[in-house]
């Protein structure tokens, strides 16, 4: 399938784990993939694999906290490509404690990534989406953030954040031919969820009803489905992908 041809898709957080599946589902099917992350060699080696397949990307080592990285960002893509058809907020991190172990200092680095983060992209990108005509932003939530977890005050405060903005603006920018939906991944096995303890991982995939954790490219599938034009019906939701964590 080649749902994705010709259009404009900036990821951020696009170098490893569900973003790289992610980037290079949409760059196989077409897509001029644009790649944001942290990790400028981590990025670049993502860029030179998908050369080598013959697929259209370019990689920007972008801050998303910094609001003028950001709008730099924005601006270069929309010299390159001349337009964002879709934005995927897939920027995050982690640093968990519980509530009286956790420090402004810990609570306001994971706000500014997870949330305000995908405030500044979203803020950008948008505008140029409107006057194009329209678009699709994909916003990364988590099933924690449907039902809290113990030591993530602030992971959690950002996925629920990250629902809220994500209903606000569907009805904000609907009008201006803009779907706005969020993804809320259960266990998945990333790089970094691998290296955890063996009881851990076992204790993640007994709770999942199917039995086994999730794969990033059951994510990455579930943002190209509703990027693609076959839920152009579809905005305001969150779509929990998390092997019936959530039923």
């Amino acid at each position: 399938m080649m749902r994705f041809e010709n259009k404009s898709v900036l990821i951020t957080g696009g170098a490893a784990g569900i973003g790289k599946s992610t980037s290079e589902l949409f760059a196989r099917e077409g897509a001029m993939v644009h790649i944001w992350d942290v990790n400028e060699e981590a990025g670049n080696a993502v860029v030179d694999a998908f050369s080598s397949n013959g697929w259209k990307s370019a990689f920007t080592k972008v801050d998303v906290t910094s609001y003028e990285e950001v709008e730099a960002g924005i601006a270069a893509i929309i010299g390159k490509s001349g337009k964002v058809d879709v934005l995927i907020n897939n920027a995050g991190i982690t640093m968990d404690k519980t509530l009286l172990k956790m420090d402004p200092a810990t609570w306001q680095k994971v706000i500014d990534v997870n949330l305000t983060g995908v405030f500044n992209c979203t803020r950008l990108a948008a505008p140029h989406m409107a006057d194009n005509g329209g678009g699709v932003i994909l916003n990364a939530s988590s099933v924690v953030g449907l039902y809290g977890n113990f030591g993530q005050t602030n992971y959690v405060a950002t996925k629920s954040g990250v629902i809220g903005m994500t209903k606000t603006w569907a009805r904000e920018l609907g009008r201006k031919g803009i779907r706005v939906n969020a993804v809320a991944p259960g266990f998945i096995a990333t790089e970094m969820v691998q290296k955890m303890p063996e009881k851990v991982i076992e204790g993640m995939v007994s709770k999942t009803p199917v039995g086994r954790m999730g794969k990033p490219e059951d994510i990455a599938n579930a943002y190209a489905f509703l990027a693609s034009d076959d839920a152009s019906f579809i905005t305001g939701t969150t779509l929990s992908v998390d092997g019936g964590i959530i039923s």
